[in-house]
């Protein structure tokens, strides 16, 4: 899964100084006018909180305007299909998610854009794991109960999700799977925080969410008992937390992410400035305190190469459990 500890590289420094060198040299200029970051969403939701500060840093490191276009619509389909079919230029990019490239590729059979031929990446910025939580009048205390109660209890546990199709949504799934096919109830909410407040108050036994400010708040006040992170690693703000790979069920690692992509066809000197520039910001220690407080985990060792080779993964990793469930549209 895509930890920082996993993406260690060593670049010739001859390498890095032609990545950086200005396209000036090659008779060209890059950035030539303003760069226009797509946020495939409505304003003020995560995504677009994430790409407005993206861009305000990378215009300082680029010293051209990056502004933000907002086009949401479609979950987010419609704004990435601007940008897969933008001129290939480096001068419109895509802050894209677990949504538009990995569960539209496979759920919508009607796509406009093809999530990995369309579209140079550029890096992932961030990664956002989910959990399995449940109220506390449950009598779980760890995952191996929780799959006892289910097995024992057929039909009469149900969880809720942010939505059908949603990476909480197929966190869900992947659970009932692995776990041995439970059957467990699907109650999907228009978003994170109808969900979140159904399974405090009690109207719901189980919930699947991504661990942002609220979930972490509720679990240390009691109000909710979170039994695992999909992580690889416990978290900070949650090290009482055991993570799914000490609870034996290591496919669970999920993460949600943001990434930054391009169009297809941009010329490699130009994606090289592009990441390079990327990795500044992400270097910027007040950026990556942002991100956090945003309830995202900053990537700050990103590459053009494994970004793609982890789209490949992910779309390859859902596509039965999307299959199975039957989430396509």
């Amino acid at each position: 899964m895509y930890q920082n500890k996993m993406w260690r590289c060593a670049c010739a420094p001859a390498l890095v100084a032609f990545a950086l060198m200005p396209l000036e040299a090659a008779g060209q200029r890059f950035p030539d006018r303003p760069i226009r970051l797509v946020v495939p969403f409505a304003p003020g939701g995560v995504n677009d909180i994430i790409g407005r500060k993206y861009a305000q840093e990378m215009t300082r490191v680029l010293g051209q305007n990056v502004i933000v276009d907002n086009k949401a619509g479609a979950s987010g389909a419609i704004g990435s299909s601007d940008v897969a079919r933008s001129k290939p230029d480096g001068h419109v990019l895509l802050i894209a998610n677990s949504t538009t490239h990995v569960i539209n590729p496979i759920a919508m059979t009607n796509l406009t854009y093809d999530a990995l031929k369309e579209f140079a990446p550029i890096a992932v910025i961030t990664v956002v794991p989910t959990a399995v939580a449940v109220h506390p009048s449950m009598p779980t205390r760890n995952l191996k109960q929780l799959i006892a109660f289910a097995k024992a209890n057929p039909g009469k546990l149900s969880y809720g999700s942010a939505g059908t199709g949603s990476i909480t949504n197929l966190t869900g799934e992947l659970f009932k799977k692995l776990g041995g096919n439970l059957n467990i109830v699907h109650v999907p909410y228009k978003g994170a925080g109808p969900g979140l407040q159904d399974l405090v108050a009690g109207h719901i036994p189980m919930y699947t969410p991504t661990v942002s400010a609220a979930p972490l708040q509720y679990h240390k006040e009691g109000r909710m008992r979170m039994l695992a992170v999909c992580a690889e690693k416990r978290l900070s703000a949650a090290s009482d937390v055991a993570t799914v790979i000490e609870a034996g069920m290591p496919e669970m690692v999920v993460y949600s992410f943001n990434a930054i992509l391009t169009t297809a066809g941009t010329p490699r000197p130009i994606v090289d400035q592009l990441h390079q520039a990327t990795l500044k910001v992400m270097a910027d220690a007040e950026f990556q305190d942002f991100l956090r407080q945003a309830g995202a985990e900053p990537v700050t060792d990103s590459s053009p190469d494994k970004t793609s080779r982890f789209l490949k993964n992910e779309i390859a990793r859902w596509t039965p459990i999307i299959n199975e469930a039957g989430l396509k549209q």
